[in-house]
């Protein structure tokens, strides 16, 4: 039935795959329009060009104005500074005619003449460069000309040195600055246009100029400057006609425009990049030129035009300038543009590129994305056939192991036993290599997880021993675990994932190991690598060494004496760590672990060492990989599959840790891992001390006891042992010490170590050195007094019948302590020695027997819910081990009308798989009905048998299945179970879980 209703699901899961397969995948934006990507390239470079052309445009415009800028900046200058300079020759001149003015009118007789105004004028030309001299003409009216002439002897003339014709008035030059000695008796007003710009300039009472003409003698371009010359003071604000009738004359001189603008040029001689010209635009039809030459060549394509005010309101004046040469090719410009071009079209080819590579990426994965859902759909499939295959081999495991368990329950023959006994280990080896192969299978699905659960890792160390303890007898060779005392006792982690790691190790050991030892040692990590140095780190993965250490003796110092694989397990390295570290007692290491609390993580080196055959070279690089083995013969002699050492290599990673090993053929190998655990917190001690501690008596605290052993690893791990039991030790290298030091502690009084029990390795006793020794005890009567003799016991590997009748014989006591050690065997050994078998202290954890199992559910009612009648049969009888009454349902809908309230059942075991409604649905409809039930409760109700109730109702409903991959113990949790135990039924798994929920009853009580 459960076989049909997997191969249903996987149909809907195939179902399911074909669908994700057949939907439609969407399209980006780019792979949809992946046909307009050319033409997207050609847009973006068409783009750039005008971008660049643009840009290009932009920046030769900017220099344009910046061109245009400049000239006009130097126009206007050099016209500010042409004009400046034309004013302060004006401003000389003016002063001048108030010089005539003042000396030549104001005073009577006159103070000036033609030498005073010659000699003055001529001192003062400096202040008048541009001047080619200065003139003064008196105003002359008709009637005055006659006397005029008589009084100063002279003509007038006029321009052509001609009597000039009657007029109105005359304007003869009277005084001359000497370069004009030829305008002597002139008439300023003889020339139609002279006359205009006299009478202008006495009706303003400012200085005219003349339009421009060749001067006499430079022939360079010029005007006339005239201004009046008042005879009387006028008022501020003067009228046309008072001006007139004050007019007395008037001065005037040549102007050189031609050498102003040249002067004005020199100064600028560094900045010579224009050309100038001046204007007079009186006329504007007509401009007449005054300086420079028009035809000259140079940039007429930008031209600027400055003003020009010469005090002349009626001339007007201006001046233009042009560059010397045109612009040149703006280069800046052009090569900005061409490399915006440029890097516009390699960001398109690149956005182009990109797009393209973004095609071919959604390409593939579209292809990777049905590769990925087949691949999904393989590993459902897988997943499930796993799923499947698990709980189909282990449903009828689950059968055969549960009744084979109560079969030997039951009254057998010793033959019967037996056949059943070896049934039952044959059906937990089937069991152990199913489990192997779902481990590896769940590793490659990455679907393995581990449990984060407190636990004591020394127990478990000493059960994993105990395992192999008959095989390592047989064998006769020495098997032992150290632990140091820096380790805490308890640690936060998967106690079952770590006693897998450990058994396939110690497995692997014995199965290759026929002489010598296998030593697991377990140390904080830390100190381990500080006491690592460069040469031992070569030994590491398949490494080897060209030395080991040997005691005097010729002996290897190691547990055996013989030689091992990796030096660093040697007595030289390992006393070092013994001595910083001392031995504890386990109540100081629950409280050393109690006031270690500033790290949350520790990091534990586990070391399992033997002297086996060792791996060959060739085969070292792969003892890692599943199914693989050192070679053909190795699956044939030894047997296994080959896959132990991978699971361990996963695991130890899942722990944070790392694995590796070092391995010598026919000398040995050592495998070393590191693991992550956590610690446990201050305030949980006192709980973990009265309930998950080691059920070790504390009757031995406060003992003394020797241990001779001539080999100081081995009898380091006595010590070991023995420390864990409270028990104070001094250890001896041979018997003959032994006994000095024993008459010496009873003589002394500095050192009064009187031992109580005297532990004598096998070895040192066959060795020839027990002659004697006994009689010396027995003469142990310092001062007269008989002192109680300390018990002999005998440590041993294997030890023979007539070995066992002379240990006896030579004052050993009857119990012989056998390897491999364990403190819970070495403390039922000393009971039986010390006669203390019925005063061991009640035990500090879980009881053991099968009387305290009865009485665990002794009165309670267990439901327990599966489709399969043998496992509804197993699990039955497993319960009733523990005195509950037991009733079974052979499907959900049958359990949820047993449990309809009110029902009488204490406790649930659901099976998760079932047809029709499996566990986890069953579950959350019985939480549902509680639910109802309870709001009842809370709302004043009374429950439905009329009693009304306090507590809420909550049935406990523990999982079981046999499928280890889906049945996960969050999914039980998600859907309400309480807790989680796996087929095939073992008696401490189940015990575990039902003791979170009951406690024990004695059964006088019953």
């Amino acid at each position: 039935m459960g076989l049909k209703m997997r191969k249903n699901h996987c149909h809907s899961v195939a179902l399911k795959v074909n669908e994700q397969m057949g939907t439609k995948i969407g399209y980006t934006f780019i792979q949809s329009n992946r046909a307009w990507l050319p033409k997207a390239l050609a847009l973006w470079i068409m783009g750039m060009a005008f971008i660049s052309m643009s840009i290009y445009r932009g920046m030769d415009e900017e220099n344009k104005i910046r061109r245009k800028e400049v000239l006009g900046s130097m126009c206007d200058q050099r016209a500010r500074m042409l004009q400046d300079q034309f004013n302060v020759t004006v401003n000389h001149v003016h002063a001048l005619t108030i010089l005539v003015s003042t000396f030549h009118y104001f005073k009577n007789p006159s103070a000036l003449d033609q030498d005073t105004f010659a000699e003055y004028t001529t001192r003062t030309a400096f202040e008048r460069p541009l001047l080619s001299g200065v003139a003064y003409a008196p105003r002359v009216v008709d009637a005055q000309r006659e006397q005029f002439e008589r009084q100063h002897g002279m003509t007038i003339t006029t321009m052509k040195s001609e009597p000039s014709p009657i007029r109105d008035e005359y304007a003869p030059v009277m005084f001359y600055q000497e370069p004009m000695s030829h305008v002597k008796s002139l008439d300023m007003m003889s020339g139609e246009e002279d006359r205009e710009n006299i009478l202008r300039a006495r009706a303003t009472g400012k200085a005219v100029l003349t339009r421009p003409f060749r001067l006499l003698g430079s022939h360079h371009l010029g005007v006339v400057l005239t201004f009046p010359v008042y005879k009387s003071k006028l008022p501020p604000r003067s009228t046309v006609e008072e001006r007139i009738k004050a007019t007395a004359g008037y001065i005037g001189g040549p102007f050189d425009v031609e050498s102003l603008v040249e002067n004005l040029l020199g100064q600028l001689a560094g900045n010579q990049a224009i050309l100038v010209n001046v204007y007079d635009i009186t006329n504007a039809s007509d401009p007449l030129i005054m300086y420079g030459d028009q035809n000259q060549d140079g940039d007429m394509s930008l031209l600027h035009e400055s003003e020009l005010d010469f005090g002349d309101s009626f001339r007007k004046h201006k001046m233009i300038c042009r560059y010397h040469q045109k612009a040149s090719t703006p280069w800046t410009a052009l090569t900005t543009a061409f490399f915006l071009f440029v890097i516009g079209l390699l960001v398109g080819y690149i956005l182009y590129g990109a797009a393209i590579h973004i095609v071919k990426v959604e390409d593939d994965f579209h292809k990777m994305q049905e590769l990925k859902v087949r691949a999904e759909a393989a590993d459902v499939a897988k997943s499930q056939f796993l799923a499947t295959v698990s709980h189909e081999i282990r449903t009828p495991m689950n059968g055969i192991l549960g009744m084979l368990a109560l079969l030997l329950d039951t009254d057998l023959s010793s033959t019967q036993r037996d056949y059943a006994q070896t049934a039952q280990i044959c059906g937990k080896a089937l069991i152990a290599l199913i489990n192997e192969v779902l481990d590896r299978a769940k590793i490659e699905a990455r679907k393995l997880e581990l449990e984060a659960v407190l636990f004591n890792l020394r127990a478990i160390l000493d059960d994993v021993l105990s395992l192999f303890s008959e095989k390592s007898r047989n064998k006769g060779i020495e098997l032992a675990v150290f632990v140091s005392d820096k380790v805490p006792e308890f640690v936060i982690g998967d106690p079952g994932r770590f006693r897998q790691i450990i058994t396939n190790l110690v497995g692997n050991s014995v199965k290759f190991t026929e002489r010598g030892h296998i030593f697991v040692k377990v140390h904080l990590a830390e100190r381990t690598m500080v006491k690592t140095d460069a040469k031992d780190e070569t030994l590491l993965n398949g490494g080897t060494e060209e030395g080991a250490c040997r005691s005097g003796t010729g002996q290897f110092n190691t547990l055996s004496g013989l030689e091992a694989a990796d030096g660093r397990n040697s007595w030289d390295k390992f006393k070092h760590l013994i001595d910083a570290e001392g031995f504890q007692s386990n109540a100081s290491i629950i409280n050393m672990m109690a006031s270690n609390g500033g790290s949350e993580d520790v990091t534990l080196m586990v070391c399992v060492e033997d002297t086996g055959i060792g791996i060959p070279l060739s085969a070292q690089e792969r003892v890692f990989m599943p199914f693989m083995q050192a070679d053909s013969s190795t699956s044939r002699h030894y047997g296994g599959t080959g896959i132990g050492l991978s699971i361990s290599k996963c695991l130890v990673e899942l722990m944070r840790g790392q694995i590796s090993f070092v391995s010598r053929p026919q000398v040995g190998s050592t495998f070393s891992f590191t693991a992550v655990f956590g610690k446990c917190k201050e305030y949980v001690f006192e709980d973990i001390k009265q309930s998950k501690s080691e059920d070790l008596p504390l009757g031995f605290k406060g003992l003394k006891a020797v241990v001779v052993d001539e080999k100081p690893v081995r009898a380091a791990v006595t010590q070991y042992h023995l420390n864990r039991l409270g028990i104070m030790v001094k250890m001896s290298s041979s018997i003959k010490d032994t006994s000095s030091t024993a008459k010496n502690g009873l003589t002394s009084s500095e050192d009064k170590f009187q031992p109580d029990i005297i532990l004598v390795e096998k070895d040192c006793w066959i060795s020839g050195e027990d002659s004697g020794f006994n009689a010396q005890l027995l003469d142990w009567k310092p001062n007269g007094h008989v002192f109680k003799l300390p018990k002999l016991i005998l440590l041993a590997t294997n030890i023979s019948k007539d070995e066992c009748d002379k240990a006896k014989a030579g004052g050993f006591a009857d119990t012989v302590i056998m390897k491999p050690l364990r403190a819970s065997m070495i403390a039922a050994c000393l009971q039986q020695v010390l006669s203390t078998e019925n005063k061991r202290q009640a035990g500090r954890g879980v009881p053991n027997g099968s009387s305290f199992h009865q009485g665990l559910l002794r009165g309670k009612k267990i439901l327990v819910v599966d489709d399969n009648g043998v496992n509804r049969m197993v699990a039955a009888g497993a319960l009733k081990k523990f005195g509950a009454t037991v009733e079974c349902a052979a499907s959900a809908k049958a359990a949820l009308d047993k449990l309809q309230s009110p029902h009488c059942f204490d406790a649930c075991f659901m099976d998760i798989q079932m047809p029709e409604m499996d566990g986890f649905e069953a579950t959350r409809r019985i939480r549902q009905m509680e639910s109802k039930a309870n709001e009842q409760m809370m709302n004043g109700g009374s429950s439905v048998d009329g009693t009304a109730k306090r507590d809420e109702l909550h049935l406990p409903i523990l999982a079981m299945t046999a499928d280890v991959i889906h049945a996960t113990f969050d999914e039980c949790l998600k859907c309400g179970m309480d807790g989680y135990v796996s087929k095939p039924f073992e008696e401490e798994n189940l015990y575990q879980e039902l003791a979170k929920f009951f406690k024990s009853k004695p059964l006088s009580g019953a």
